[in-house]
C-alpha cells in the first residue's frame, strides 16, 4: 500500500520533480535525474516526516525550493559513503596502510 502511495505522489508532483531537473541542468549538473531528485526528498528532505500524510503543496513546495547547492551537498555526501576507498589495494597493501609502527621501523632500519 505504501509503494503506491509513494507512487502516487510522485506522479503528482512529477511536473515540479522535471522543472527541479531542468534548473540543476542549467547550472551545469547534466546527469541528474527525477529518481535522484525524489530519492534526495523521500531520504533527506522528508526523512522525519510521513510523505504519505503530506499534501500534494507540501510535496511540491519543498521540491520547487531545492537549491542545487543543498543537491550537490548531499549527492556527494552520499557518493563518499557509499565509495570503497581500499577497493584498489591488495591485503599486504591494506595491512601496511593500517600498521604505521611497522612501517616506521621499516625506514629506521
Amino acid at each position: 500500500m505504501m509503494a503506491i502511495q509513494f507512487e502516487e505522489i510522485f506522479n503528482h508532483a512529477l511536473p515540479a520533480i522535471k522543472s527541479k531537473k531542468s534548473e540543476l541542468r542549467l547550472y551545469g549538473y547534466t546527469t541528474v535525474t527525477e529518481k535522484d531528485i525524489w530519492t534526495f526528498c523521500v531520504k533527506k528532505k522528508w526523512r522525519k516526516k510521513d510523505v504519505a500524510s503530506m499534501r500534494i503543496h507540501e510535496v511540491v513546495n519543498s521540491i520547487l525550493k531545492l537549491t542545487p547547492a543543498e543537491f550537490m551537498t548531499y549527492t556527494q555526501i552520499e557518493e563518499q559513503r557509499d565509495s570503497d576507498w581500499f577497493s584498489d589495494l591488495n591485503s599486504d597493501e591494506l595491512q601496511l596502510l593500517l600498521s604505521p609502527r611497522k612501517s616506521e621501523e621499516r625506514r629506521g632500519s
